[in-house]
């Protein structure tokens, strides 16, 4: 009787199924500084703790993206250990900040199944919800994953796919307790642009490229627990290749995103995001945004600001997505649509 994990496979996941993700993690000033020396992360809030008491915060919370590589790697075990391929996300919600100190764990709850045309994976609909060490649901997301059969000769069950909203709404926003930007300075933020500047469909070329490298990936697949051996290990993959981590893509994105967007200060929701096309070590990325949409919130001088957040390994600058058939172009690596939090 073997005490070793293989990871789920296809025929592992029930409809209903709820899965406890092993191993906490305690949070502290270390993982900030390792996110800040992975990713050119600039933004004021997360960087500085005058600057977020200024904002009506006790202080500067850990990155948001920081949070969503914690819980999503505590769900790798159980769910991507034997993936093919992170296809998406929707319906996802920063519900509370985390904090220096603050015990993350994750919980999954498998919400469909459907089986590929060859019968040789499937891919499986899970919800994922972070919680601290109260027991408090800091965030929530469904992603999609398609993942190796055991036994392609297995019974597939009958498909159910979960119907999924295309975007969350601007009311069901959370704002944090006690945010305001009256008093925001534009200074030390980096930019002047407030809310009321952007346009919806002005899109913005955020210039800068940043070449991903062999070590970076592994420490940051190490750093968040991220144990899917596409990310590990060249002999899983027929062209010798490690798979750079799509998080470590999203999170290079959102940083490069500040030439132009300093002041979009915190993702409170992940309305979408495809992984387009694969990423290696030499390819260089660059990203460019689109405004979607913009709205109010209930707190003072904070408005929301609906983004498209495109990385590409080719040139940023045309700020193209798809071709004239409606598919992705090849240089496009990830497609993010998301709300951050902006001064008015």
């Amino acid at each position: 009787m073997t005490k070793t994990n293989p990871g789920r496979f296809f025929e592992d996941y029930t409809i209903g199924q709820t899965i406890r993700h092993a191993v906490p993690r305690t949070v502290a000033e270390g993982e900030r500084a390792l996110y800040h020396a992975l990713y050119p992360a600039r933004h004021a809030l997360y960087s500085s703790d005058e600057f977020a008491i200024s904002c009506g915060l006790d202080g500067s919370p850990l990155d948001d993206l920081l949070a969503f590589q914690t819980v999503f790697g505590k769900t790798v075990p159980d769910v991507s250990l034997n993936a093919i391929a992170n296809l998406g996300y929707a319906q996802g919600r920063w519900l509370r900040p985390v904090w220096p100190g603050d015990t993350l764990r994750a919980e999954s709850q498998v919400i469909g199944l459907r089986a590929t045309s060859n019968g040789q994976a499937g891919v499986v609909w899970v919800r994922t919800t972070g919680l601290n060490q109260m027991d408090e649901a800091v965030l929530d997301y469904v992603r999609w994953v398609m993942v190796r059969k055991r036994d392609a000769a297995a019974p597939s069950p009958d498909p159910v796919v979960p119907d999924l909203a295309p975007a969350v709404e601007a009311a069901d926003l959370l704002v944090p307790d006690g945010l305001t930007f009256d008093g925001y300075d534009f200074d030390l933020a980096g930019e002047p642009h407030r809310l009321s500047d952007y346009a919806i469909g002005e899109k913005i070329d955020h210039v800068d490229g940043v070449t991903i490298e062999e070590a970076e990936h592994m420490l940051a697949t190490r750093l968040w627990q991220n144990t899917a051996k596409v990310h590990f290990d060249t002999t899983h993959r027929p062209d010798g290749q490690r798979l750079i981590y799509g998080g470590h893509i999203i999170s290079l994105a959102r940083a490069l995103s500040f030439n132009g967007l300093a002041n979009a200060q915190m993702i409170v929701a992940l309305n979408a995001g495809a992984h387009a096309a694969p990423c290696f070590a030499g390819d260089t990325v660059r990203a460019w945004s689109e405004v979607l949409d913009t709205a109010p919130t209930g707190a003072p001088g904070v408005g929301a600001i609906r983004l498209r957040l495109v990385a590409t390994k080719g040139d940023s600058a045309a700020m193209m997505l798809r071709d004239d058939q409606g598919k992705y172009l090849p240089d496009v690596l990830l497609d993010l649509d998301y709300w951050a939090l902006m001064p008015l």
